[in-house]
């Protein structure tokens, strides 16, 4: 189910590329942007997680933490962590409860086809642990320029 502003943002601990736990609370007094994508090492994705590492500062100037979130072992993630230099967190959920309880997770339409997968999402949480923006089905390219727009970092 999607999340909406307000909503209690669910907490959570996922491992990182380098399989250290990292928890939501950890980030409470915080804004953070957990951002929701399909695979690693995919054209889309790495292109997303690119936009996200190309305007980092863009994020960290404003206060913003930035978190992705995709169902690949760490292995995978550091492989892509690696591979393309992004200085941000990226979080392993092979189980997918965390994708699931944000609303990530479920059918979507796929070249015409019904499919059940990662629905590409992207989730503000204010300090106060609560949903400030949730964002679903958005494109891999372009995204991260319209959520700057939207949360008024760019012109």
């Amino acid at each position: 189910m999607a999340l909406v502003a307000g909503d209690i943002a669910p907490d959570f601990t996922l491992p990182d590329a380098d399989e250290r736990p990292v928890s939501l609370m950890t980030y409470r007094g915080e804004r953070v942007v957990l951002y929701f994508y399909p695979a690693a090492l995919t054209p889309g994705c790495t292109t997303q997680a690119c936009d996200f590492r190309d305007n980092l500062t863009v994020f960290r100037d404003s206060g913003l933490t930035v978190l992705g979130i995709s169902p690949d072992q760490p292995t995978k993630l550091r492989e892509f962590r690696d591979a393309h230099a992004l200085t941000f967190p990226l979080l392993s959920d092979p189980a997918k409860q965390v994708l699931t309880a944000y609303g990530a997770w479920g059918e979507k339409m796929l070249y015409g086809k019904k499919v059940t997968g990662v629905i590409r999402s992207t989730v503000v949480v204010d300090p106060a642990g609560r949903v400030e923006h949730a964002f679903y089905n958005v494109k891999a390219t372009g995204h991260v320029a319209k959520l700057l727009r939207d949360l008024r970092l760019a012109a």
